[in-house]
């Protein structure tokens, strides 16, 4: 474990958007990092990319006492396909997932949606477990991973669990993690040649946080839509799967299906107008995905 490093000059007044005072370890192996994350006399969180939780240190809205980065951890990166799966380490960054050799054949979907991810600098820092552990309602990756039926691969103190993504992301910026959890890795089925994908997002501006987004996966045989922007999480549209699992014509009939959702409004918009976006970013994927 890397010898403590105090950074006593990081007291500042919340008006110089300067994080408050905190220890940096950067651990050298899994067990060190989740040692440190299970201290009960320090409230420590763990640092990944550092995308969110840096300007949310800055601002004061997370203030840890302790900082544990992961970026030192081996066994959290690598990427590969394994018993019909692709495999993927919570360490690697959006850009070394984006250039993985055949991605848009064994995951289109996930090749799909990396290119609306911010923009390229925020790609070539920001991970895929932090993504998820971070939950963002407005983040595509928690919903990529909710329509590809992803299993995350979890390890803490009690040892390692696998989660489904369907019952991971509970809230906003909630998830499954206890408080000393890490996310290990994600799996995803590798595609076959049946399936059909398709991905849209609504935003102001290219790289901005989206206004709504749909993912669909599998459409025409067993489809599954996670939308994302549109609610307090990434969740399953189950209504409108049901509706085009029987009918793949019927898309008025699944967009009103969407009414099961508990929209929730944000400063892009109120409930009524996430219905209206969560319809029509709906439509342009399952159009792209049954063309």
């Amino acid at each position: 474990m890397s010898k403590n490093r105090r950074f006593d000059d990081c007291r500042r007044s919340t008006g110089t958007m300067k994080p408050a005072e905190f220890r940096y370890e950067r651990p050298d192996s899994l067990a060190d990092a989740i040692e440190l994350l299970d201290d009960p006399d320090s409230d420590a969180a763990p640092l990944a990319g550092g995308q969110s939780l840096m300007p949310m240190m800055n601002f004061r809205l997370a203030q840890p006492d302790v900082l544990v980065d992961l970026n030192g951890i081996a066994e959290l990166c690598g990427i590969a396909v394994e018993n019909g799966h692709l495999r993927i380490g919570a360490m690697n960054r959006y850009s070394e997932l984006a250039s993985y050799p055949d991605l848009s054949s064994l995951a289109p979907l996930l090749a799909k949606a990396l290119p609306h991810i911010a923009h390229s600098a925020i790609r070539n820092r920001g991970t895929i477990g932090g993504s998820l552990a971070l939950a963002d309602p407005a983040a595509e990756l928690p919903a990529v991973m909710l329509a590809l039926q992803a299993v995350i691969h979890v390890i803490g103190p009690n040892g390692r669990r696998n989660l489904a993504a369907d019952g991971f992301f509970l809230g906003p910026f909630e998830t499954a993690l206890a408080q000393a959890d890490l996310i290990e890795s994600v799996s995803i089925p590798v595609s076959d040649s049946a399936s059909r994908f398709g991905f849209h997002e609504v935003c102001r501006r290219h790289g901005d946080y989206a206004m709504a987004g749909a993912a669909v996966a599998n459409a025409g045989t067993r489809p599954r839509i996670a939308l994302f922007s549109v609610a307090d999480r990434a969740l399953r549209a189950t209504g409108a799967e049901a509706v085009l699992a029987r009918n793949p014509d019927d898309l008025d009939s699944a967009i009103a299906a969407l009414e099961e959702i508990g929209f929730a409004g944000d400063l892009n918009g109120g409930p009524d107008a996430k219905r209206q976006w969560a319809g029509a970013v709906l439509r342009r994927a399952w159009a792209e995905a049954t063309a």
